[in-house]
């Protein structure tokens, strides 16, 4: 049987392999004065320029990776992030989950940086979660207030990261391959840490240097379906209706001719990585799912009810639909119903938490339970399923002493959820 050690030794080791600088780093090569990624190949000795337009939570550390490869008296540009970390590059701190002007002042610099690259230049595009709060450029017409409004319409909504990003894109002059556009002839190549399910390339940080496979009518189709035409600043209506009246140009359909993206992290390779520290400490290990969604106290449940042996990994985001006060994020809330499910039992034990060290508004990250968990807060006089029917993991979790708190690991690729069962 494993121990609670195991998993989270386990766990760090997932994150450990999606380190925005250790990521970037492997992707990005430098051999006999050529610049390498993938097919992409830049002369590091000729005249061009490699600019630098680094976006995201994760945009310093990837920026770091990037300086490992490539001198650093090489490189210019800009990082824009929401948090002050060490950079190689000039920072400008935005925001996030809602952008301000930090947002648009970051945006700014990033579509001059891009309409002042030369065909010989390379722009290096380091994409991260959070990007899309995080660099902003109001569309003609729309003001900062209303994208802030429309941010907060639509994080109430329902609406998931695609119909999200799909809106965002249509309001602003940087998201949906704008930015991409304004880099003219330049090489352009882009590093994503992921950390969208799937790794949908177009709704990471809004897939600024991507083609967008959406238009002004879908925008449209999801502010009615989502009930917020009453609600959005009659601005942002208004350009949405032109748009789909073709009274503006839609966001590029079309990829950048000299562009070339790589997937440098995701939840696929932390799991990999998970797996492979699992085998290193002699136990059986499958990576069963790499796209998990769903209502995290469902899913979890419905995960401890599959037979099975040995561990389990898993990579994806669940969500939570709060009808409750209480306090927890996602993968607290998992782990709780996990800690129901398996009440009792010797043999299983259940890890959740997110890669970012940061589980909805706590300091954890979030939870390892087992048979015991609630038992254990029994003896404390709490109720568990009283607690789960709150939205109120967190302190329960809490008083069991099964937290898991790492503190911010600096990327973000998601959750692992690790399920161990006795293998004999």
């Amino acid at each position: 049987m494993a121990t609670r050690a195991d998993l989270i030794e386990i766990f760090h080791s997932g994150v450990a392999a999606v380190e925005p600088r250790r990521a970037v780093r492997r992707a990005v090569a430098v051999h006999d004065g050529h610049l390498r990624c993938g097919p992409l190949t830049f002369d590091l000795a000729g005249a061009g320029r490699i600019l630098v337009i680094a976006v995201g939570k994760a945009a310093p550390a990837m920026c770091r990776g990037l300086a490992d490869a490539v001198p650093v008296g090489r490189l210019e540009g800009v990082v824009v992030t929401n948090h002050n970390d060490a950079s190689p590059l000039p920072v400008i701190i935005a925001g996030h989950p809602l952008p301000n002007q930090g947002s648009v002042v970051g945006a700014e610099a990033a579509l001059r940086i891009a309409a002042g690259a030369t065909a010989d230049d390379l722009v290096v595009c380091l994409v991260s979660g959070g990007g899309s709060a995080i660099l902003e450029a109001p569309a003609a017409g729309v003001g900062l207030d209303d994208l802030i409004a429309t941010n907060e319409a639509l994080l109430t909504s329902g609406a998931d990261i695609v119909e999200f990003n799909t809106v965002r894109k249509h309001l602003s002059r940087v998201k949906g391959g704008r930015l991409a556009a304004e880099a003219g002839e330049a090489a352009l190549l882009t590093l994503v840490l992921s950390d969208v399910v799937g790794d949908p390339l177009d709704v990471i940080a809004s897939g600024p240097t991507v083609p967008d496979p959406t238009t002004y009518r879908d925008a449209l189709r999801i502010v009615g379906d989502r009930g917020l035409r009453d609600v959005l600043p009659a601005a942002v209506l208004g350009h949405l209706e032109a748009g789909r009246a073709g009274e503006i140009a839609d966001t590029p359909s079309r990829r950048h001719p000299r562009s070339h993206v790589t997937i440098v992290g995701n939840g696929r390779v932390a799991a990999e990585a998970a797996a492979a520290a699992a085998v290193d400490k002699g136990l059986a290990a499958e990576i069963v799912a790499t796209d998990l969604t769903g209502e995290a106290r469902l899913v979890a449940t419905e995960l401890i009810a599959r037979p099975g042996r040995g561990l389990g990994i898993y990579a994806g985001e669940t969500t939570v639909t709060v009808t409750g006060a209480g306090t927890g994020g996602r993968n607290q809330e998992g782990a709780l119903a996990a800690a129901i499910a398996i009440d009792g039992r010797s043999d299983v034990l259940f890890l959740a938490a997110g890669t970012d060290g940061i589980d909805g508004p706590t300091p954890a990250a979030g939870a390892v339970v087992d048979g015991t968990t609630v038992s254990r807060g029994a003896a404390r006089g709490l109720d568990g399923a009283a607690f789960l029917a709150d939205n109120d993991a967190s302190p329960f979790l809490d008083a069991t002493g099964d937290l898991l708190i790492t503190g911010p690991t600096g990327t973000n690729v998601g959750d692992l959820w690790l399920l161990h069962r006795a293998e004999h």
